[in-house]
């Protein structure tokens, strides 16, 4: 079976991959043969991610990206192409969130949000289409969320963002599948990054979310990383619209004690 996971000659997007979950999985597809070029705001981690691909074996391109801007993400792919000369696979793994009563949420943190969490990948896919396509065996994989599922108390808006983004999959999914693109997804469970830990390491709500995950524990984002390879494999050759959660048993759990 291991050959179906062999990403070898792929060239690999990862759209917020300077820390966390985006990180771990951009390493993992390099470390399973891809080229991978990780991308995001911040231009010092950008290279730093590079440089432990580039460690790997991998060739990678450090050039950073903003998912706000449409222009930026088409520099970016107009970037790789001209290094490349293809795109097999893209992963939007940009987000952020915020805490705050939701009728205190201004429209402008709801639309900064939802920019970012939806529209930021919208843009990608749009941008990236023609190469996935041209590629013959396309792969997206979108970031979504427990979120996507269920609701959170006082983060009404990056729930609603996560369950976009999932409709979002299914939607493109269904459009992209005679085009020989597999649009899938992974809702991660809890885990502690610089954009979560201090909402759950040693809080109340931290307490609550552990005690609601069977497995009594966070993950760890090198735990997405296989649902991640599988998705931009030919491992998924026939799978496409769906969400994989990772998530320490959360959401099949109704009493765990």
């Amino acid at each position: 079976m291991s050959p179906i996971f062999d990403l070898s000659g792929r060239i690999a997007v990862v759209i917020g991959a300077t820390s966390g979950i985006g990180r771990a999985i951009a390493l993992a597809l390099a470390e399973h043969g891809a080229d991978a070029i990780p991308t995001g705001r911040r231009k010092e981690l950008v290279e730093s991610a590079c440089r432990e691909i580039e460690a790997r074996g991998r060739h990678t391109l450090a050039q950073t990206t903003n998912v706000a801007h449409r222009w930026s993400i088409e520099m970016l792919r107009d970037a790789v192409l001209a290094r490349f000369g293809r795109v097999d696979i893209l992963v939007n793994a940009a987000g952020f969130t915020f805490r705050k009563p939701t009728v205190e949420v201004t429209e402008e943190q709801w639309s900064g949000l939802m920019d970012t969490n939806l529209n930021g990948p919208l843009r990608a896919c749009q941008a990236f289409y023609e190469p996935l396509k041209a590629s013959g065996h396309g792969r997206i994989v979108n970031i979504a969320s427990l979120g996507s599922y269920l609701g959170f108390h006082e983060v009404t808006a990056y729930c609603a963002s996560k369950s976009a983004l999932l409709s979002l999959t299914r939607s493109l999914a269904v459009e992209w599948a005679r085009d020989g693109i597999m649009v899938n997804a992974i809702a991660p469970g809890i885990f502690p990054t610089e954009m979560t830990s201090n909402i759950v390491l040693g809080t109340p709500r931290g307490q609550e979310l552990l005690q609601r995950t069977p497995m009594r524990r966070f993950g760890k984002p090198e735990e997405v990383c296989g649902a991640a390879v599988l998705l931009a494999s030919d491992g998924a050759s026939f799978m496409t619209g769906q969400c994989i959660v990772v998530d320490g048993g959360y959401l099949a759990s109704g009493v765990n004690s």
